[in-house]
């Protein structure tokens, strides 16, 4: 009978400790969204705020961005698992944030292969001891077994990767969103991962060339592509409205910046003036604004 009770417990345990598929949806042939939630990271953050998935093709899939953790990078996993057998070839990474790139520990196993943008490694090195810290405070015993994972492959500006009878096609950004932005086409359905390139509903957060960013914004907008599946927030088939925001907001960003240094106003009053007019329009928009404007106002003081 202890056998018995003794083989249960430990049935139990295991099962306890087995990731739940997380949800997704298919918004096209093949390709499957889970939508992040709309936390901020350093209030409320469970590792799980990006938008990340995963396409399959007729040889094998391709996982875009893989969670702020290994708990969800395994999440994501079990949810390919859910919808296929077929090994997982590929772990694409549209840039460095940490709330993109930490569960690809989660795909060791399968022998994929991480892809990124060229500067992405270096970023990696940069920004691992800091990352490593903040997100061990910020998620505690849910960060247990998250490192960096460094590509194995590195975009240069395009590449393509085929799945079996689907083709992707990778683009590597010059500095905007970060210095190591990549976007990945689904040739077959015309569904375009834009990465943080594009926030809908979340107010887009600034780590890399504000001016870069507008033009890569200008790119993105002679995209032909069906869908976008932005960093954050909902997927959009009417992708010029979305773009059209984004640029409204970081277009009124830089110029506000602009006229207050010019007036000789500090930071700090510039933290509460810039883009204002844009607060009902995002979420998250104080915290994250303010953050935009403690970064962007040193940069644009020596321009």
């Amino acid at each position: 009978m202890l056998k018995i009770l003794l083989g249960f417990f430990t049935l139990l345990i295991i099962n306890q400790a087995q990731a739940e598929p997380l949800p997704v949806t298919e918004i096209a042939t093949g390709v499957y969204v889970h939508q992040g939630v709309h936390e901020d990271l350093s209030e409320g953050y469970h590792g799980d705020i990006c938008n990340i998935g995963f396409i399959v093709g007729s040889k094998g899939v391709a996982v875009i961005d893989s969670g702020g953790s290994l708990k969800i990078g395994k999440s994501l996993r079990e949810a390919v698992r859910v919808v296929t057998p077929l090994p997982i070839l590929y772990v694409i990474n549209t840039h460095v944030h940490p709330d993109h790139i930490f569960g690809n520990a989660a795909f060791v196993e399968d022998k994929a292969e991480f892809v990124g943008h060229y500067k992405l490694a270096e970023a990696m090195d940069q920004r691992k001891e800091t990352y490593l810290r903040i997100n061990e405070n910020w998620l505690g015993a849910e960060f247990t077994g998250s490192v960096f994972i460094k590509p194995s492959i590195a975009v240069q500006k395009n590449m393509t990767l085929d799945l079996g009878d689907r083709q992707l096609e990778l683009t590597a950004y010059p500095t905007a969103h970060t210095n190591n932005d990549l976007t990945v086409l689904d040739n077959k359905t015309a569904s375009l991962w834009t990465g943080d390139l594009l926030f809908v509903e979340r107010t887009p957060s600034f780590d890399g060339d504000l001016k870069g960013w507008l033009e890569a914004v200008k790119t993105l907008k002679t995209s032909s592509a069906k869908r976008m599946v932005p960093g954050h927030g909902a997927v959009v088939s009417h992708s010029q409205t979305a773009l059209n925001n984004e640029e409204r907001y970081l277009a009124l960003l830089l110029s506000d910046i602009r006229a207050s240094i010019k007036k000789g106003e500090s930071m700090e009053k510039t933290m509460g003036t810039a883009a204002a007019s844009e607060k009902n329009n995002w979420v998250l928009f104080e915290t994250i604004n303010r953050r935009n404007v403690n970064l962007i106002y040193p940069m644009l003081e020596w321009e």
